[in-house]
């Protein structure tokens, strides 16, 4: 199972946490602007194709010149001007030469474009900002369309100079910024543009975030290269042990266990939850003799899961591999080397391999119920739901007592019944839950992923009630109180409260990463956003796998861009944020 996925299971609940980060509210990423954009855009108009105009029409003006009139226009004022005897003014001569540029623009004559922009940019008086920050902006988009960057920033920068909130200026600079490769800079200028159009422009926002996704991506490399190893806390690690349906090494039977040594010693560490020790206690069984050795296969598989735990790819994967090329291994030890290997792909982005090694799996043990629940893990965080529900039926008919996997059956019928919104096979699927709280008493996923649910339908009370049983259940899950706090934010707002129990989580586990994440996200809702950079590094330091950990730095940038953006231009976020929510457009 992949370790990101845990971080999320061991609370009951597989929403991702961009879905998370979107119950604030609040664009605290550039990303979260659309999740507004999606609840707010019946402002603008209510209907889908109005929508799609508007949004058309604002990224379409966002890509193209300024003041354009026709030629027929332009010819009508220049005989008019002939006609009369007028004395044409500067301004207004520089006016035509803009207007005969913006032509030769619009017939894709750019260079012819770029000397009308240059004769209207020498004959405007400078007290004319305006008409100078347009001149230059109209100049800098015939320049991208010959891909002259270096000349689109130059442009746009001057523009800016002479009118500080152009949005197409920052938006043309940020695409030429994104162009020669310049991400920080290209995302402060989209920033910049979200923040203008109030986060009601789609085509801006989703520009951002991919600018987001790659720079928290970029960073996550170099992350994962100078990152200090640490362990999760002792209850993640329980949980996901108790994750797998059969633990070959934990339901081993141990020989001459007074001879406390190598894999002996690291089992008994392991059981009394001093999980530091185990790595150690393992490389000391490996390093044994053959002829001393008795868990030497044992022992590597046991340290490359604790490897495998505290982000160590690389060591673990070399143990993982010593297990499965291991002919003479257990096949059951080959089998969780098999999954434990997937879980480690998904972590360091080679998804391509995962599934080869749930095949290899299946074929060495088909009755293995591990494979099909681990696989069934990987598929609902990849979002593919269905399969993972054909995977969680096998399960269930493979180990019928293992209560996580049928109450995350019945979660991933309930997911599929939401986004068909069936209502009958949703009122079932209710039902269903209640039958696994009935069959599973003791299972606290069965409480948590009911509160998720009711959560989900409105159900606020109710779904209070569940995570408070949940938590009187399993009061050591620090994640179940992060949960609870961003279900009062939607429930009534209730920030104290949410802040409240979110920091009872990291009392209760200072290695909850979750809770670092979620009051970084609120800390930007509140304006504090350098306290919110704390936080989100704060959360990056326990990242285990590289998409983890570029969410995370992405979710730094988006603070750190709107810090940058609004002294710039001297705005308040906050009042930003009150627009965003009470869905007022943008001036057109």
């Amino acid at each position: 199972m992949s370790v990101q996925m845990m971080s999320t299971l061991n609370a009951g609940s597989t929403i991702p946490k961009w879905q998370m980060a979107l119950l604030l509210g609040t664009p605290v990423a550039i990303g979260l602007g659309y999740y507004m954009y999606k609840k707010k855009s019946n402002k603008i108009d209510g209907s889908v194709d109005s929508k799609k105009k508007y949004f058309d029409l604002k990224s379409a003006s966002l890509s193209s010149i300024d003041g354009s009139e026709n030629e027929k226009d332009i010819d009508r004022k220049k005989k008019l001007a002939e006609l009369e005897g007028e004395k044409l003014t500067p301004l207004k001569e520089a006016q035509i030469h803009k207007n005969d540029g913006n032509v030769c623009y619009r017939q894709g004559k750019f260079d012819e474009a770029i000397k009308f922009y240059d004769k209207a940019i020498e004959k405007c008086p400078k007290e004319n900002k305006t008409d100078l920050a347009i001149f230059y902006q109209n100049r800098a988009a015939a320049y991208e369309m010959l891909k002259k960057w270096n000349q689109v920033k130059a442009d746009c920068t001057k523009s800016l100079e002479y009118n500080p909130r152009y949005t197409k200026a920052y938006f043309r600079r940020a695409k030429a910024y994104e162009a020669t490769n310049d991400l920080l800079d290209c995302l402060d200028d989209v920033t910049a543009t979200c923040i203008l159009e109030i986060f009601q422009n789609n085509t801006t926002i989703m520009f951002a975030d991919r600018i987001l996704k790659q720079t928290g991506s970029d960073d996550a490399i170099s992350g994962m290269k100078n990152r200090v190893p640490v362990f999760p806390s002792k209850h993640f690690t329980k949980t996901y042990f108790r994750s797998f349906v059969s633990d070959t090494l934990r339901n081993m039977k141990l020989e001459n266990i007074e001879d406390s040594k190598g894999f002996i010693k690291a089992r008994l560490a392991w059981d009394d939850d001093r999980f530091d020790d185990v790595i150690s206690a393992c490389t000391e069984e490996i390093e044994l003799s053959e002829g001393e050795s008795q868990y030497k296969v044992e022992a590597t598989l046991l340290r490359g899961t604790f490897n495998l735990l505290r982000g160590c790819f690389e060591e673990a994967k070399q143990d993982l591999d010593l297990v499965i090329n291991n002919a003479d291994a257990d096949v059951k030890l080959r089998v969780n080397a098999y999954l434990k290997r997937a879980s480690l792909y998904v972590q360091t982005e080679k998804r391509d391999l995962v599934f080869k090694d749930f095949d290899e799996a299946e074929k060495l043990d088909p009755n293995n119920a591990d494979v099909y629940y681990q696989r069934a893990q990987i598929y609902l965080l990849l979002d593919q739901v269905d399969k993972a529900l054909v995977e969680f039926d096998k399960v269930c008919k493979l180990a019928p007592e293992h209560g996580m996997a049928f109450v995350q059956k019945v979660y991933a019928e309930y997911r599929l019944a939401f986004m068909s919104q069936d209502q009958m096979r949703l009122l079932s699927v209710m039902n269903e839950f209640k039958n696994a709280i009935d069959k599973f008493p003791n299972c606290v996923e069965c409480y948590s992923l009911m509160a998720q649910v009711l959560t989900d339908q409105g159900q606020y009370d109710s779904a209070d009630s569940f995570f408070e049983k949940a938590i009187k259940m399993a009061p050591e899950n620090a994640a179940l109180y992060v949960h609870r706090g961003i279900m009062h934010l939607q429930w009534n707002g209730d920030i104290e409260k949410a802040l409240s129990l979110i920091k009872k989580s990291i009392e209760i586990d200072e290695k909850c990463e979750l809770a670092y994440e979620t009051l970084g996200t609120i800390e930007v809702q509140r304006g504090n956003l350098e306290r919110a950079i704390e936080l989100f590094e704060e959360a990056i330091k326990l990242a285990k796998g590289q998409t983890e950990m570029a969410h995370l730095y992405a979710l730094r940038n988006a603070a750190r861009a709107q810090i940058n953006v609004t002294r710039k231009l001297g705005i308040d976020m906050s009042a930003i944020t009150s627009l965003v929510q009470a869905g007022i457009t943008p001036p057109q």
